[in-house]
C-alpha cells in the first residue's frame, strides 16, 4: 500500500523505496529514518530527477550510468582468480576446441538466470535470502543459507589463492598481499555508502578486462579459432565422458553460474533502490556484464590454447604453473599482465562474494541490512562476512596449501549447489502473488528447467566416473 500521495514529479520512485521502510520519505525528518535510507532516497531522487530530465544523450549516458551496477559486477566477478586459472586450464588441456564456442551459450545461461533475480529483486524489493526464508519457512531459508555461505568460504579461497600466487612475481610476500587485499575488501563495505563502494567496485571490475589486450597482443591463431567455431578440431582426448573432460565441463559451467551470484545481484538490486521500471535499464546492464565476462573468458582459452596446450598434466594446471608457463612462452611482460589481472580477479570476485555472504544473512536473521549502514549501527550485519572473508584469508596464509586441487573442486561444488539454488528461484519467479505480470513465461521456465537438468546431468555423470572410472 502507498503512504501518500503528491503531485510532485519525483515522489513515485521515492515513495517505493520509503513504503519498503514503512516511513514518510517527507514528514520523517532525516534524524528518525531508519540508518542508510536517506542515502538511498538521495540515489533515488537524482536517478527520478534524470528520468524527469531532458531527453538528451549526455542526460540519457548520466541516466544509464546512474542505473549501472549490479548486472556487471556480478558478471565480472564471476571471472573470478580460480575462473581465470580454469580457463586456462582448459585451454591447455583442448586448445583450439569446443570450449570456446561452448562460452556463447554459457553466456546465455548467465543471463538467463541472473535475469529472474533482477526482477524479483525491483518488483518485492526482498533479498533472495529473505524470500526463501519468508516464503518457504526456516528450515529451507537454513538449508540455501549453510549451502551459500559453505560455498562462499570455499570460493573466496581460491581468490586469495590468485593474490598469493601473483604476489610472488611482483617479488611481495602473500603475508604482506593477502592482509592488505582482506583490509581493502572489508575497509570500502564497512565505511562507505553503496554508491561509493558500487563505483570503487565497478572501477576494479573494469580491470578484468586487460585479459582481452594481453591475448591479442600474444597473436592467437585467427584460423583456428574461426575452424573451432565452424565445429572442426573439437577433438576431446579420453572422449567426452573421461573424468577429466566431465571435471573441466563442470567446472566451466561452475565458474559460470554459482549460487552466490543470485543472493548477490537481487540484494544489490534491492539495496541500489532499483523498481520495475528499472528493470529494462538493468537488463542491458546485465547484458554488458555478460559479453565482458564472454570475452575475458575466451581470450584466457585462447592465449592458453596458442602457447600453454599440450603441456604435460594440463588439466591440474595451478596459478604457479599458469605464470611460469606463459613466461617462459609468451614473455616477462605477459607473465606480469596477468599475474595484475589473477590479482584483480581475486580481488573484484572476494568483494562482491563477502558483500552477498552479508546481504543473506542479514536478511536471514532480519538484521538492518544495506552498505548505505555505518558500521556502529549494523556490526552484526557486517561483521559474519567478514568473519568468512578472515577465515578464507587466514587458510590462504598457512604454507603447502594445495592450490590447484582446491581451485577445480570449488568450481565443481558450485556446480554441485547450483541445481537447488535455481529450484528455489524458480519457484519465487512462478509465484504471481509475488511478481504479477513480472511472473516467467512458459519459455522462461522450460530454458531454466533445461539448465537444470543440464547441470543435474554434468554432476551425476562426473560422480559416476569418479567413483567408477570404467562405467562409461
Amino acid at each position: 500500500m502507498m503512504f501518500w500521495r503528491s503531485r510532485s514529479p519525483f515522489t513515485p520512485e521515492i515513495a517505493a523505496v520509503a513504503e519498503h521502510h514503512r516511513v514518510h520519505p517527507f514528514e520523517t525528518t532525516p534524524l528518525s529514518m531508519p540508518e542508510g535510507l536517506e542515502a538511498r532516497l538521495r540515489d533515488r531522487l537524482h536517478i527520478a530527477r534524470l528520468r524527469a530530465g531532458p531527453r538528451t544523450l549526455t542526460n540519457r549516458l548520466a541516466l544509464g550510468l546512474a542505473l549501472a551496477g549490479p548486472g556487471l559486477l556480478v558478471m565480472l566477478g564471476d571471472n573470478d582468480a580460480g575462473g581465470v586459472v580454469t580457463y586456462a586450464q582448459t585451454g591447455a588441456t583442448y586448445g583450439f576446441s569446443l570450449f570456446l564456442p561452448l562460452l556463447i551459450p554459457l553466456g546465455f545461461i548467465a543471463y538467463l538466470v541472473q535475469e529472474m533475480t533482477i526482477r524479483l529483486g525491483a518488483t518485492t524489493r526482498r533479498g533472495h535470502a529473505e524470500m526463501i526464508w519468508k516464503r518457504y519457512g526456516a528450515f529451507w531459508g537454513a538449508f540455501s543459507l549453510i549451502d551459500l555461505v559453505a560455498a562462499n568460504v570455499l570460493t573466496l579461497m581460491t581468490e586469495f589463492i590468485g593474490i598469493r600466487v601473483a604476489s610472488a612475481v611482483f617479488g611481495v610476500s602473500y603475508l604482506v598481499t593477502i592482509p592488505l587485499a582482506f583490509a581493502f575488501i572489508t575497509g570500502i563495505l564497512l565505511f562507505l555508502k553503496y554508491h561509493s563502494w558500487e563505483r570503487i567496485s565497478l572501477i576494479v571490475a573494469a580491470c578484468n578486462l586487460v585479459f582481452i589486450p594481453l591475448a591479442l597482443c600474444a597473436h592467437p591463431d585467427w584460423g583456428a579459432i574461426g575452424r573451432t567455431f565452424a565445429g572442426h578440431g573439437w577433438v576431446l582426448p579420453g572422449g567426452p565422458l573421461s573424468a577429466s573432460f566431465l571435471i573441466l565441463v563442470s567446472a566451466n559451467i561452475g565458474t559460470t553460474i554459482a549460487p552466490w551470484q543470485l543472493f548477490f545481484q537481487q540484494s544489490c538490486v534491492v539495496d541500489k533502490g532499483l523498481l520495475p521500471q528499472d528493470i529494462t535499464a538493468s537488463r542491458r546492464d546485465l547484458m554488458l556484464g555478460v559479453i565482458g565476462m564472454v570475452l575475458v573468458a575466451a581470450a584466457i582459452i585462447a592465449l592458453a590454447a596458442q602457447y600453454l596446450h599440450g603441456m604435460p598434466n594440463a588439466a591440474s594446471l595451478g596459478d604457479n604453473d599458469v605464470l611460469a608457463a606463459i613466461g617462459s612462452k609468451v614473455s616477462r611482460a605477459a607473465k606480469i599482465v596477468f599475474a595484475l589481472g589473477l590479482v584483480e580477479a581475486g580481488l573484484i570476485a572476494a568483494i562482491v562474494i563477502t558483500a552477498s555472504s552479508a546481504w543473506a544473512i542479514g536478511e536471514a536473521f532480519d538484521l538492518p541490512r544495506s552498505i548505505n549502514l555505518a558500521p556502529k549501527q549494523a556490526l552484526p550485519f557486517y561483521a559474519p562476512a567478514i568473519l568468512g572473508t578472515a577465515i578464507a584469508a587466514g587458510v590462504l596464509m598457512l604454507p603447502n596449501v594445495p592450490v590447484g586441487f582446491l581451485n577445480l573442486t570449488v568450481q565443481v561444488i558450485a556446480t554441485v549447489f547450483m541445481p537447488a539454488a535455481m529450484l528455489f528461484l524458480l519457484m519465487l519467479l512462478n509465484d504471481r502473488e509475488l511478481l504479477g505480470e513480472h511472473v516467467n513465461s512458459p519459455l522462461r521456465n522450460a530454458l531454466s528447467i533445461g539448465v537444470m537438468v543440464l547441470l543435474i546431468v554434468c554432476n551425476g555423470l562426473y560422480g559416476l566416473v569418479t567413483v567408477f572410472p570404467n562405467a562409461l
